[in-house]
Formats: C-alpha cells, structure tokens, sequence
C-alpha cells in the first residue's frame, strides 16, 4: 500500500466519524466538539476510535458509540472498535472554532477563556446567543447537561445555556 492511499484510507475513516454528531447538541459534530482522538485501521482490519468523553460518566458516550458501529458499517466497515480514553481529560480547549459558532448559531453560548492551555478568567462575561449583549447573569451553574450553566440575558430576557470551560 502506497503512503499516498494509506493517507486517503485515513482521510475516509476520518470524515466518516467526523460525520457522528453529538446527541446531545446535535448541531456538533464528535469532531466539532474535539471528542474524536483518533481514527486507525488496525493490521487485522479493524477500524480503531478513540474518543475521550467531555467528562467521566457522561451518558453520550454510550449513544456516540453505537453511532459510530453504525456510521463505519453503513460505509461498509464491520469490525469497529471504540476506545474510551480518560486521560489526557478532555477540556474546551479542543473544541474546533466552527463547533463554538455552530454552538452561538444553536443557541448556546460558546465556552470563553481557556482550560488547559491557560488561565480561566473569573468575572468573564458571557454573550448572549441571541442578542449578542454582554448584560448576562448566571441563573443556575447547571443547565441542560453537565457540561452546561443556565443563564438569562437582562436585554433580551431570553435564557439561554453557556457551555462552560472545562479543563
């Protein structure tokens, strides 16, 4: 096998878990959201996953994977292998800049400041999604899911969820 068909099998595997999107915000895709780490196909034949869930426990993952056997057979692929990594800890840092202004086109606030790869700024503001005002106030540090706080905008009233930095 050639290094330039290896790369084109590689690209294929990629753009097909790309294509698995979140069931949760299903606006993102795995990629989007920088939950995909890795595709490979193994010696043997069997397409390898890795992807690292936004935090331990989330109910997602379970979803995600079988999407992910669904996605690779439907494209003619029938030993698929997910892997769930936990370290290094997923963080907003991964999350492509498409996925945070798919996330504002949704609804939701995109996560602001940074986790791993530098300081969480305290006091930020918070955008709102709708009306783009920074007039915005924490309403509940927990929204939707886990990975999300509610807030309400004091110019539009409107509420909306902000995806919190984790790092």
């Amino acid at each position: 096998m050639t290094k330039q068909s290896m790369s084109t099998d590689h690209e294929k595997l990629q753009h097909i878990a790309s294509k698995v999107n979140d069931p949760e915000i299903p606006v993102l895709s795995i990629a989007d959201l920088g939950i995909l780490r890795r595709v490979e196909q193994l010696e043997d034949g069997t397409v390898q996953v890795t992807i690292t869930p936004t935090y331990s426990g989330c109910p997602a993952m379970d979803v995600i994977t079988q999407d992910l056997h669904h996605a690779f057979e439907d494209a003619g692929y029938h030993k698929v292998d997910v892997k769930l990594v936990l370290s290094p800890a997923w963080t907003t840092d991964w999350m492509s800049e498409d996925g945070k202004r798919k996330l504002s086109e949704y609804g939701i606030a995109p996560p602001t400041g940074t986790g791993h790869r530098g300081p969480v700024t305290l006091g930020l503001s918070v955008k709102c999604p709708r009306c783009h005002s920074l007039k915005t106030r924490e309403l509940a540090r927990f929204g939707s899911t886990a990975c999300k706080a509610l807030y309400t905008c004091s110019d539009c009233l409107e509420p909306f969820d902000y995806f919190k930095v984790l790092s």
